[in-house]
């Protein structure tokens, strides 16, 4: 329980001070900041409770996404705002390492295994992405 509190509050400060160095507007930091450790803390949880890297991106995104399009109608601001420093926990960067470091070390079978790892979590990440946006596009029609 204590490992989950310290994943989500370093979240929490990695996509703020992210969320700095990408530009949000400042009186959005802090609402990046809760939609990553959320997403952050989905994932760790996921993952400690045996669910594969990929479903728990997918479960992640799904957080992530979901919180980013209620705070932007909360705060009347574009979805991206929190959506771009929102998804960086997600993303497969370690795998994309893994991937080249293979790559590098002539190990064609664990290359091809980080690659293709990496894309289905980036599959799935923008499977979530819109599955939450046209959620939200039907629920705003209606």
């Amino acid at each position: 329980m204590s490992e989950l509190i310290l994943v989500i509050v370093s979240c929490f400060v990695a996509i703020s001070g992210f969320a700095v160095l990408v530009e949000t507007p400042r009186k959005y930091i802090f609402q990046a900041g809760i939609a990553g450790a959320a997403g952050g803390g989905v994932y760790f949880f996921s993952v400690q409770h045996g669910l594969n890297v990929v479903l728990s991106s997918f479960f992640s995104a799904l957080v992530i996404a979901f919180l980013a399009h209620m705070f932007a109608r909360i705060f009347k601001a574009p979805v991206t705002v929190f959506l771009i420093a929102g998804i960086l926990p997600t993303v497969p960067g370690a795998g994309m390492y893994r991937t080249v470091y293979s790559i590098i070390q002539n190990d064609r079978a664990g290359a091809s295994y980080y690659l293709l790892q990496t894309l289905e979590i980036a599959g799935v990440i923008a499977l979530a992405i819109f599955i939450v946006d046209a959620l939200f596009r039907i629920r705003v029609r209606r």
